[in-house]
């Protein structure tokens, strides 16, 4: 801080009686001398009450006066939380509203404070005052909890790299190649704090861009200098053991991250060369942030107890669809946990295992050693096998088997990428599949997508017109209940007025009707009217049911189906 600022604030106090003029000079030299901003400095050392040098500033300045004692630390987002500011500037980051960031500090001359944190936040700023003694309390409690996170943050594993790159500290000192290897850390840590499932590191001609997806939407979080483009895809190349010479070709890895001793995270890591550099896409693999309770997945009752009576039956098809992204390895895996007892083999084959399952066998499959999805099963139907996961059914071979498996006493649990449970049926019969053997051995079909949900913290009432209702596939029934509805605002709790997200869900039952219609060479028009008028749900008329029930919008309604 200038000294012109500290001898103003100095000068205001003694001119106000509260500090005593012949004072002034050692007070003002012996702050500076210990590297202290004065308001520290003079409550420290007990020349002015905290209270009375808050109420001061508060008269003085014209600032708000926060009581940090209602300030909830839990409530301030991760994302705020960055140690080396706050210790510097001794302030913190408390809340953002209407994209500005408010910054509690007990020095209202700290302007310096407010122009780091709006630089590295990319964001306005408004300072509040606190007092000084709680203000420091706040940032011990913060800081210190902050300091545990990081802490448990743990050593990478089986990256080939030096033991001072190999922390994903933010905070840590290192060399060499420390800005690349302390910024990489810092990128990994912040998304996996923001629950990021993929990152995108892209070079352009004039920018480099770096981006999370967040709750199924890309955000770009950070612009780097372009010029260290190379130096990026070299250390992420290094961490995921690839061929850092290798700059013409695709090349795909994996980094292991240990978290805390029972927390493990995965990366897959895929490079590809662009017109100005090799853009690096990382799957973020987060086995304890899945939750697997099916109550908490976003089915109906009705939905529920169909997936629930497929799972309990001995023998069958069950197959899940959506796009890459919808949720259907945690749909799987709900339903396996679900099949997992002491009493039954379980055996699946994956690429790549998302979510490690203790009591089931898990296999990585490995096309380039001739291990594929097709191979593994027929090695599964040969270990006396209960119940079969296949992550994927890609070709004829595998479709064959898997039925194979689920008329011989198998349960068969797979998936598929079609965008409705009726194109799933024709789309086994474009791929060879006999039409008697699909409707004798499926059981099952739940097409979904996921949906953000909206922030409880800020959602608001959405106003809208019958007509307008109507136009997105609402009825007369849920017309009368349109008050339910909401639309995102956005707070500093939420990503654009959404955090989290939910399944939206089209369940489909083989019945005797929608076999004789794939035994008539019926087409997907033919078989979802059917399975409509047996009672089945679209995924537009269940994200709609969602967005009745307050949890998305209509806007996501509307993106999504």
């Amino acid at each position: 801080m200038e000294n012109n600022d500290i001898s103003g604030l100095a000068s205001s106090l003694a001119a106000h009686g509260l500090l005593k003029p012949e004072k002034l000079q050692q007070i003002t030299s012996a702050a500076a001398s210990e590297q202290k901003r004065l308001v520290p400095y003079l409550v420290e050392n007990n020349f002015i009450d905290s209270l009375t040098l808050a109420q001061f500033c508060e008269a003085e300045y014209g600032l708000p006066l926060l009581d940090s004692d209602t300030l909830a630390l839990d409530d301030i987002p991760e994302n705020l939380v960055n140690a080396k500011l706050i210790e510097k500037h001794h302030a913190l980051p408390v809340y953002v509203q209407h994209k500005t960031l408010y910054i509690a500090m007990s020095d209202p001359t700290n302007v310096s404070a407010l122009e780091d944190f709006g630089f590295s936040f990319s964001m306005n700023t408004e300072a509040l005052l606190v007092e000084e003694s709680k203000l420091n309390k706040a940032i011990e409690s913060l800081l210190n909890d902050s300091a545990s996170t990081l802490e448990d943050m743990g050593n990478i594993d089986d990256i080939e790299v030096d033991e001072s790159d190999s922390r994903l500290d933010e905070t840590q000192s290192v060399d060499d190649d420390a800005p690349i290897v302390k910024y990489i850390n810092g990128v990994l840590i912040d998304a996996v704090k923001k629950g990021a499932s993929d990152l995108h590191f892209e070079p352009y001609e004039k920018k480099y861009r770096i981006r999370f997806r967040v709750d199924g939407i890309l955000h770009e979080v950070a612009s780097p200098p372009v010029n260290l483009a190379n130096r990026f895809s070299a250390r992420l190349k290094v961490m995921s053991k690839l061929d850092i010479a290798e700059r013409r070709l695709p090349q795909d890895g994996r980094i292991k991250l240990k978290i805390s001793n029972k927390r493990n995270i995965d990366l897959r890591v895929s490079t590809l060369p662009t017109m100005w550099g090799e853009k690096i896409v990382m799957r973020i693999l987060d086995s304890s942030a899945a939750s697997l309770d099916i109550d908490r997945l976003g089915y109906t009752d009705e939905q529920k107890a169909k997936y629930m009576n497929a799972l309990s039956k001995p023998q069958g098809m069950i197959l899940i669809t959506g796009p890459t992204g919808s949720g259907k390895t945690v749909s799987l895996y709900t339903g396996l946990n679900i099949l997992n007892t002491v009493e039954r083999n379980i055996s699946t084959a994956e690429d790549p295992v998302e979510i490690n399952l203790t009591g089931i066998n898990q296999v990585q499959i490995n096309n380039k050693a001739g291990l594929t999805f097709a191979s593994a099963l027929r090695s599964f139907l040969r270990q006396d096998p209960d119940i079969v996961m296949v992550g994927e059914i890609r070709d004829l071979e595998t479709a064959e088997i898997g039925i194979k498996a689920a008329q011989t006493g198998h349960l068969v649990l797979s998936t598929l990428h079609t965008n409705s449970a009726a194109e799933t049926l024709t789309r086994l019969l474009n791929m060879g599949v006999p039409a008697f053997n699909i409707a004798s051995s499926v059981s099952l079909i739940i097409a979904q997508r996921l949906a953000r949900r909206l922030c409880e913290s800020c959602k608001e009432p959405l106003v809208m017109s019958d007509t307008e209702l109507l136009k997105i596939g609402f009825n007369a029934e849920q017309l009368s209940i349109k008050q339910n509805l909401f639309k995102p605002v956005g707070c500093s709790k939420c990503t654009d007025g959404y955090k989290g997200r939910v399944g939206i869900y089209e369940v489909m039952e083989m019945s005797d009707e929608l076999g004789r219609i794939i035994l008539n060479d019926g087409n997907a028009m033919q078989i979802a009217e059917t399975a409509e008028s047996e009672g089945m749900y679209t995924l537009r008329q269940s994200a709609i049911k969602q967005a009745l029930n307050g949890v998305t919008s209509l806007n996501e309604v509307t993106r999504i189906t």
